[in-house]
């Protein structure tokens, strides 16, 4: 670690025991690390919430809440190239990463990072969207987690199946041609959030949730990110395909996915919760893509059983 970092605790609305800190990776990226509730009283353990692609720790504050309230720490970093953590390009907008790979290093000085700050486990995974490919990845090289949640987990990315040659073809290419850099085919430099109105956005069907993020990046606009590059769709495509033919990992796991889900595949979803031994999927009646950001009697279900679950795995 390298000194305290900023958290906007303002726009978080989370626990008020919050500890934020810069840490440098070892090829010397910095990070940015929020812990929530280190001290917490007799904690049934820590959550490491691995968020998805755009997303920084502020947007979690009300998930740490709803894990304390359920007797957790939380812990989770910027990854890189979003949020306050260092990014690749001079556009910031642009998500951008070489290879996946590249996260395992950030998930390593996660791991440094609490053994210096003495966070007691055991551990959990919580992972969200391109947090529960880095997860599921993560599992494999031996994340040190006693069980594992996944809410609409990036297993899989919804491309049109007559789309998805151009896909690979065209992120393939832009490595040779020097276009990498390049924002991904319907993407552009402005966050989702702030460009799309609540009516039919493609994440969350309660406006409250909706509003509590706008709000966050309308305040604090440093922490937002427009679309993928092509470099990033590459080394997405070539992740899930690599993680696709690895067996599930031997750790007890849920998966939440919302019936309205469009941004991620379900059938790989399906066909990996299938494939979990010690695993269950549930089906969000109603739900989008931020289970844990959804109207209050789905986002306490998906809590609810990672309570249930985590409390099992001790």
């Amino acid at each position: 670690m390298t000194g305290p970092a900023p958290y906007h605790a303002d726009v978080a609305r989370g626990p008020a025991d919050v500890q934020s800190h810069w840490l440098r990776c070892a090829d010397g990226i910095r990070l940015r690390l929020a812990v929530w509730n280190a001290g917490l009283p007799e904690a049934k353990g820590t959550v490491l919430l691995f968020a998805g692609r755009t997303e920084y720790v502020e947007k979690y504050g009300l998930t740490a809440q709803s894990l304390a309230e359920r007797g957790y720490r939380m812990a989770s970093v910027d990854w890189r190239g979003q949020g306050l953590s260092d990014r690749a390009l001079p556009d910031h907008l642009t998500g951008h990463v070489t290879d996946f790979r590249e996260f395992q290093t950030d998930v390593a000085a996660l791991r440094a990072a609490l053994s210096t700050l003495d966070v007691a486990g055991p551990f959990f995974l919580l992972g969200h969207s391109m947090g529960g490919c880095i997860g599921l990845r993560a599992l494999h090289e031996g994340l040190p987690v006693a069980a594992a949640a996944f809410s609409g987990p990036m297993w899989g990315i919804r491309i049109a199946p007559q789309l998805r040659p151009a896909a690979w073809a065209l992120s393939g290419m832009s490595r040779y041609l020097g276009l990498s850099h390049r924002y991904a085919p319907g993407t552009k430099p402005a966050s989702y959030i702030t460009a799309a109105p609540f009516e039919g956005n493609v994440l969350t069907s309660d406006p409250e949730m909706y509003e509590y993020m706008r709000l966050q990046l309308a305040a604090h606009p440093e922490l937002a990110l427009g679309g993928p590059s092509l470099s990033w769709l590459y080394a997405a495509l070539r992740e899930i395909n690599a993680l696709h033919r690895m067996p599930s990992p031997p750790v007890p796991a849920l998966t939440h996915v919302g019936t309205e889900e469009t941004i991620v595949d379900v059938p790989t979803i399906r066909d990996r919760m299938r494939r979990w031994s010690d695993g269950t999927l549930t089906l969000a009646q109603g739900g989008q893509h931020e289970i844990p950001m959804e109207v209050p009697a789905l986002r306490d279900a998906f809590f609810d059983d990672c309570d249930r679950l985590f409390s099992a795995a001790r």
